[in-house]
């Protein structure tokens, strides 16, 4: 009898391997369904043949009408935790392909706004068997399906789920993330996808972040961009109904972020790598960008880049706000954030003007809506005075007609060179100024758009190979009269050169702005990002393609983040020429002995601070090596300069201590 029960607790186990049951529930899923005949015609039903995923028969099936966004799956009645899912592929020629990047996702609300993905299906399926996953989500859901991926019309032949019932675990659920990035889950009312720039369609928007919902609330989404918006993969802005964060290292809170969608752009970090850049020249705001993952009704869309809405807001461009109230005195000089904007005449009436002279397109983007009149009329009339200025004379000299005195060149020339290093041909297509309260001053910025930088455009590849700077080279791009506007700081200004070989100079001394670091800071985001672009491009399979401006095709990822790279192995020194690089300007003071208040401790060839406090770290010529560290990597021997609030040190690591 021992021996019988042995056998017995050996058949029931496989049935069991995770710990629950197989579960059942009410069938729901998609309403109108699809069913073919036995001479292949199709027939559009109504009824309930979301029981075919579930009656044990690999033979039958169920499919959509509709291509995308359709899903079958269980009502179970109350919250279970599911700890396993199994599936089978439609018993026909395409089936095996139309599982992939299927997504499993659970629910507690029957119009799924609360859905988050427990598995996506990233193989595919198998013709008459069932592939099983373990699924590690601890939280308990009541409704439970499969999302089909995008154009397969569901197109299941077999669905199981197994698990036990409760709420499971709500504090430490141990949410599902595609990858190790973010996953930004949203959810719209009856599943309606954004179809353009101004219909916001309701949202609940669930950022998952170290398997936790970081961020679950209401909100919008619509498409976003203009050029970007034609392709296939979206650009979305979300705005939520009350300020968030959207992720730890975000430095705004605020309710609209936009989805950057990177479709031409293969190693989906152009922005990422020019946003780096300008860090480095110094500029005053760097938008934040934060490479994620995101499903939209359940669909997996891809790898996306999670950035601030490039807009007037602490943590953002912090100038002020304006109010509608702000109509006279002081109130009334600012702060206002503009767009030279080739796509200006798009906008609506009272929100953008053509300058004076030059018909130099400006958006007004704050204040909303253009503003009221008299802030209309005031910035307008302040733009074409700096527009007159700048185009006053064949030479300047300072004086009272000085452009100087009322637009700052040393942030024009940051935004230039951002720009030039980075090849973009739009920097002049659209380019961001502000103008704060109480301020004469136009400042340039912040940088934005780069998908079509880093020798990623047919118009002007290859950049390298063009004599001069790329935005004179007659083959850049440009809002009216902007490339003009440019040559008059650039060229008619002699001042101007010294200005940009010390602005140029000191982010390549100071900043560590080379290509070896830039190159080390690609290969760090790649490593982030290699789970996601692997399914990125399953998603999206046009490595092998030309798409939007592409000059080339690589062929493959890694040729991909190559081509960057030989690029600005190639810039560097050809933009040292132009811009006159001077290897001696530094900004950085050399302490002298008794200057050191603070002593580093030297462990082997790395340094720090007694109280591991963040500091920077100098060459004793001023070049940065480190910045804002606890801990230096492992330093050659030599002398350096460290600092850290306001207090400084030269220390020595000798070739002993290496």
């Amino acid at each position: 009898m021992k021996f019988i029960s042995f056998l017995i607790v050996l058949i029931i186990f496989p049935l069991t391997v995770s710990g629950g049951e197989k579960l059942t529930g009410t069938p729901i899923g998609t309403v109108r369904g699809l069913q073919y005949t036995n001479n292949g015609s199709s027939s559009y039903v109504v009824n309930n043949i979301q029981k075919n995923a579930f009656d044990g028969d690999l033979n039958t099936y169920f499919a959509t009408d509709a291509r995308s966004y359709t899903w079958v799956g269980l009502d179970l009645g109350k919250p279970h935790v599911i700890d396993r899912v199994g599936w089978s592929p439609r018993n026909d020629g395409v089936g095996p392909k139309r599982v992939q990047l299927g997504v499993i996702q659970g629910a507690n609300q029957s119009d799924w706004l609360d859905a988050v993905p427990l598995y996506m299906i990233t193989e595919e399926g198998v013709i008459g068997e069932m592939s099983y996953a373990d699924i590690d989500v601890k939280r308990g859901f009541r409704y439970i399906r499969y999302v089909g991926p995008s154009d397969a019309r569901c197109n299941i032949a077999e669905l199981e789920f197994y698990g036990y019932e409760g709420e499971g675990d709500t504090e430490t659920p141990n949410l599902y993330q595609f990858t190790n990035l973010p996953t930004v889950c949203i959810n719209t009312v009856n599943a309606e996808e954004p179809y353009d720039k101004e219909h916001d369609i309701t949202s609940n928007i669930i950022i998952v972040n170290n398997h936790e919902a970081y961020v679950d609330k209401p909100g919008t989404v619509r498409e976003r961009g203009n050029y970007s918006r034609t392709f296939p993969k979206k650009p979305w802005r979300i705005k939520f109904d009350k300020k968030q964060r959207v992720l730890p290292d975000a430095p705004a809170q605020a309710k609209k972020w936009t989805l950057i969608n990177n479709y031409g752009d293969k190693t989906l970090m152009r922005n990422l790598i020019a946003f780096e850049i300008a860090r480095r020249m110094d500029m005053k705001y760097v938008p934040y960008a934060h490479p994620v993952d995101v499903i939209l009704n359940g669909e997996f869309k891809g790898c996306y880049q999670l950035c601030d809405q490039v807009e007037v807001k602490e943590g953002r461009l912090d100038i002020t706000e304006m109010e509608p109230t702000d109509i006279s005195g002081e109130a009334l000089t600012g702060g206002y954030f503009l767009e030279i904007d080739a796509y200006a005449n798009q906008e609506p009436d009272g929100e953008w003007f053509t300058s004076a002279t030059k018909s130099i397109p400006v958006t007004i983007k704050s204040p909303d809506d253009g503003g009221t009149p008299e802030q209309y009329e005031y910035i307008r009339a302040y733009f074409n005075k700096l527009e007159s200025l700048v185009f006053r004379y064949p030479n300047y000299n300072p004086g009272p007609y000085d452009y100087r005195n009322i637009f700052d060149v040393e942030s024009f020339l940051k935004h230039f060179a951002v720009g030039e290093l980075s090849g973009n041909t739009d920097t002049y297509w659209s380019t961001y100024m502000y103008k704060d309260r109480g301020s004469d001053i136009i400042y340039t910025g912040p940088v934005w758009d780069f998908d079509i930088a880093f020798d990623n455009d047919f118009r002007t590849y290859p950049i390298n190979n063009i004599p001069g700077y790329l935005y004179c080279s007659g083959r850049a791009s440009e809002a009216t009269n902007m490339i003009n506007f440019a040559k008059r700081i650039l060229m008619a200004d002699t001042r101007t050169v010294d200005d940009l070989a010390r602005v140029w100079s000191l982010a390549r001394n100071d900043n560590n702005l080379n290509y070896e670091t830039l190159s080390a800071f690609i290969d760090k985001t790649a490593d982030e990002i290699d789970a996601s672009q692997k399914l990125n491009f399953l998603r999206w399979p046009i490595m092998d393609q030309i798409v939007h401006n592409n000059p080339v095709v690589s062929g493959s990822y890694e040729a991909e983040l190559n081509r960057v790279k030989d690029f600005l192995k190639n810039r560097f020194p050809r933009l040292d020429t132009l811009m006159k690089y001077d290897s001696t300007i530094s900004a950085v003071e050399t302490p002298s002995d008794d200057e050191a208040t603070i002593t580093p401790v030297i462990e082997g060839n790395t340094v720090h601070l007694i109280d591991y406090a963040p500091f920077d770290l100098y060459t004793i010529d001023g070049k940065m090596v480190q910045k804002n560290v606890t801990c230096t990597a492992p330093l050659a021997s030599g002398v350096y300069i460290l600092r850290t609030s306001g207090a400084a040190a030269k220390l020595s690591i000798t070739p002993s201590q290496k």
